[in-house]
């Protein structure tokens, strides 16, 4: 591990995740470009994760916006919808969406942890003391002390049987983003970017760049068209193969229709007739 806190020398990426972002399809195109470099997952909560990652507790972050990007380099990847998260038997469940005007007669619960920091919300905050959390903020709401607004994904990870949610359209929304401190952006840091922003393994700019590349021999691509197979019409031949209609001939082989003799060969057609004639006059001398 190095001065920063970075865990990469030791065959291990350390992604920080915050409650409801969701990295799975993107940890499983890290096992599968980079099988060799485990991808540990670090969890931890919103307030926390600007400071978790310049105390290189992790090298990258899937975060929540708005964050205190001074010293961090951020890549936005999606936003959620905004849910209200009611007792399964409340009123507003009758509708598939509900509204702000449906919204002016609840009671919301807003937890300390909250992530939408919606000020003018409709309703009427609850004048108690704060839940700490959403899930607890879930489990006034299952107690029908009032309503919750929240990102769907946290919806889904409080998930109870006793409260369901609906989508309020116009409700502030909430983004998810990859970061990391930006001095320390590192071939595995790069590679994460590829995949999370969908790069082929042939355009990744990190460290499967790298051994994706094809071989090479004296700088120029290896003839993938066949042992001595001609190149395609116009291109350039393989070595020692013969050359396409309108191309260069190989040192030592005859030219195709039209093309000049390399160099102590015959040329096109007529050649071997006139070879042959010359050594038949000479036998007969």
């Amino acid at each position: 591990m190095d001065e920063h806190g970075s865990s990469e020398t030791e065959g291990t990426f350390r992604l920080l995740v915050v409650p409801g972002a969701t990295p799975a399809k993107w940890v499983r195109v890290w096992k599968e470009r980079l099988p060799d470099v485990r991808l540990e997952l670090v969890h931890a909560e919103v307030e926390d994760q600007a400071r978790a990652l310049h105390e290189g507790r992790a090298d990258a972050a899937l975060v929540r916006l708005p964050i205190d990007r001074a010293g961090l380099s951020a890549i936005p990847l999606y936003t959620e919808t905004s849910v209200v998260i009611v007792p399964r038997d409340h009123l507003l469940t009758a509708a598939e969406e509900v509204t702000l005007a449906d919204l002016a007669e609840e009671l919301l619960v807003v937890p300390l942890d909250d992530t939408l920091g919606w000020r003018d919300a409709p309703g009427t905050r609850l004048d108690v003391e704060a839940p700490a959390t959403t899930a607890d903020a879930v489990a006034l709401v299952a107690a029908g002390v009032g309503v919750l607004v929240a990102p769907q994904s946290l919806a889904r990870l409080h998930h109870r049987r006793d409260v369901t949610y609906r989508p309020v359209p116009e409700a502030p929304t909430s983004s998810v983003a990859l970061a990391w401190v930006e001095d320390r952006t590192t071939d595995l840091v790069e590679e994460l970017v590829g995949i999370v922003r969908g790069r082929t393994v042939n355009s990744s700019r990190g460290r499967g760049a790298g051994a994706a590349a094809p071989a090479t021999d004296g700088g120029s691509q290896r003839d993938t068209s066949g042992k001595g197979g001609a190149s395609g019409k116009g291109g350039t031949p393989a070595r020692g193969g013969a050359p396409a209609r309108g191309g260069a001939p190989a040192r030592g082989k005859a030219s195709g229709k039209g093309g000049a003799p390399a160099r102590g060969g015959a040329s096109g057609k007529g050649a071997g007739k006139g070879g042959a004639a010359r050594g038949k006059g000479r036998r007969g001398r």
